[in-house]
């Protein structure tokens, strides 16, 4: 159905349809696909142009993913995995693209997505249990469902330097970077930021620019990557055991089908923990984070503190200069307690060039940019381009950066005021049916993503199913569930070692933003349980009905 008419009022084109959403990565490709297979006129909006989500968006020199390339994509279908070869163990952002895109053209849906169109708000008349979308182009669009398929780490964060403004050279954001090749031989240039970007971004451009500043905050613990080109052998005996890789991945905490050495360290000694870490450390990637079960090592502070003590002593082993070593050394919150960055070029390394300096911002605070550099509270740094790896406003940023209005007028913004508050991480009482792909209090980001967009995108679109199936127009988490969740999801990361880390998955990097833990810490083989008995008690915790609640509106209460 796509009934085109013209809005006397405003004269622009509003077009019906059954789910609008927005974002054309993983997320948005996926569930495209899925509910287009269930017979719905689907339209997908993306402000970029082309397919891509953040591997569109973030093409900054060293960008990669953290995940193993073989888990890093979709599962749904074998034969995508039998057709595609990674090349590498963790693959680049222009390789990931690519699949990005041939997985578009194999599924045929390019003719679905609308490129460069910016959605700016999205209002819902409970009246007809249906939601205007409307564009940065005036364009509205009538849906019966709104998906946000935006991502996490999306809206890119810049700090509010006093002179940026001043600063005669080039600057620019990890998160959006220039198409044209930057040449940075001649340039001093000066990074601000440590995170997994910054770490990625310094270990690629150290040796390439004239001299390179990194002005740090906060160390990480960064763990050797340990990447290298995938073998035809490998390939071959991955494919052979597709199936029990992926059930493996989907039945883990992390969504990686990596067993560990150990549940804990009960009944073990220090020097036996050790060799199971060196161990993991040769292997390298979140494989050592597997040494013993990932929930251990992220509520166990005695294990926790034997296993960050060993990545210390590692960054000092690898650091020439002992002062440099030592304020690269993460001191101020346990191994995990912050999204671990991966090493995948000698990061540690860099410092030992005589062209790479380190500046402890924490210590000495930027108090400006100047026209030819960067003042800190100890002394001037002349730099000649500037690069920002500031993270961004994650889980929520991208979301609220449209007007999304709910029931009563109320918007999203103000529901979220002191923080996200969702049932399931997927929908928010007062929103019927907006659902979120990835969203706040879910899994997402403490998993391999594409495992958690899987589960996500077949949620939503069995949930679509059964009210189609059932004559229902609309579903609304209720009250009662949201409150529990959040209660669940806060009670959880509070006795789990994330609460000892000011970081991103507080809101912490973000000046005024309110802090809470945003991410569901249970597990992502718990969560697919929790959302699969849901469904079954026949969406237990959600309020299902016909427009404006009327004629054999059911409800369902939360369970207990």
């Amino acid at each position: 159905m796509s009934d085109a008419d013209v809005d006397a009022a405003g004269g622009s084109e509003e077009t019906d349809v059954d789910a609008v959403v927005i974002g054309a990565g993983f997320s948005g490709l996926y569930m495209l696909h899925k509910l287009r297979e269930q017979g719905l006129d689907v339209r997908v909006y993306e402000k970029g142009d082309e397919v891509g989500g953040t591997w569109y968006w973030n093409t900054y020199p060293g960008a990669r993913c953290d995940s193993e390339s073989h888990i890093y994509c979709f599962s749904f279908d074998e034969g995508l995995h039998r057709e595609w070869e990674w090349s590498e163990r963790y693959p680049e952002q222009p390789e990931i693209l690519d699949y990005l895109q041939w997985v578009a053209d194999r599924l045929d849906l390019h003719r679905d997505i609308a490129f460069e169109r910016e959605v700016t708000s999205a209002t819902y008349d409970d009246e007809t249990a249906t939601w205007t979308v409307e564009l940065a182009d005036g364009e509205r669009v009538r849906t019966r469902y709104f998906v946000t398929a935006v991502g996490c780490l999306s809206e890119p964060f810049l700090p509010d330097f006093d002179g940026l403004g001043d600063f005669e050279g080039e600057w620019y954001h990890t998160a959006r970077w220039p198409d044209e090749e930057i040449d940075f031989g001649d340039d001093h240039v000066g990074v601000i930021g440590t995170g997994s970007t910054g770490i990625q971004f310094i270990s690629e451009v150290g040796g390439r620019a004239d001299h390179l500043t990194v002005f740090q905050r906060t160390p990480n613990y960064a763990v050797p990557a340990r990447n290298r080109p995938l073998e035809d052998d490998e390939y071959e005996e991955i494919r052979e055991n597709y199936d029990d890789i992926w059930a493996r991945a989907r039945d883990s905490r992390l969504g990686m089908p990596f067993d560990h050495e150990h549940e804990t360290d009960y009944g073990l000694s220090e020097e036996e923990i050790r060799e199971v870490l060196e161990e993991r450390w040769q292997q390298g990637g979140f494989r050592f984070l597997h040494s013993f079960e990932p929930g251990s090592i992220l509520s166990n502070p005695e294990l926790n503190d034997v296993v960050s003590a060993f990545i210390r002593e590692k960054i000092r082993e690898r650091v020439d200069d002992p002062e440099t070593a030592e304020t690269l050394v993460p001191t101020d919150h346990p191994y995990g307690a912050k999204r671990p960055p991966m090493d995948y070029d000698d990061y540690y390394g860099t410092y030992n060039r005589d062209d790479v300096s380190l500046v402890d911002v924490d210590e000495n605070p930027i108090e400006r940019v100047t026209a030819d550099g960067i003042r800190t509270t100890a002394a001037h740094y002349d730099l000649d381009m500037l690069v920002f790896a500031t993270g961004f406003d994650a889980m929520t940023g991208a979301i609220l950066a449209m007007d999304i209005e709910g029931k009563n007028g109320q918007t999203l913004d103000e529901k979220w005021e002191a923080g996200p508050r969702t049932y399931l991480g997927l929908m928010t009482h007062g929103f019927p049916n907006l659902f979120t792909i990835t969203g706040p209090q879910s899994p997402s980001v403490l998993t391999n993503m594409p495992l958690s967009i899987e589960q996500h995108v077949e949620w939503i679109a069995d949930c679509i199913a059964y009210m189609d199936e059932h004559g229902y127009d609309r579903i609304e988490a209720t009250e009662d569930a949201e409150d529990q969740w959040v209660q669940n999801t806060n009670m959880l990361a509070e006795n789990m070692l994330f609460s000892e880390a000011d970081s991103w998955y507080r809101g912490a990097n973000v000046p005024g933003k309110t802090q809470v833990f945003t991410p569901f810490p249970g597990g992502l083989d718990n969560y697919r349980e929790i959302c699969a008995r849901v469904a079954r008690d026949d969406y237990d915790g959600f309020e299902l009905g016909r427009a404006s609640g009327t004629a054999d509106e059911a409800v369902s209460e939360p369970g207990d």
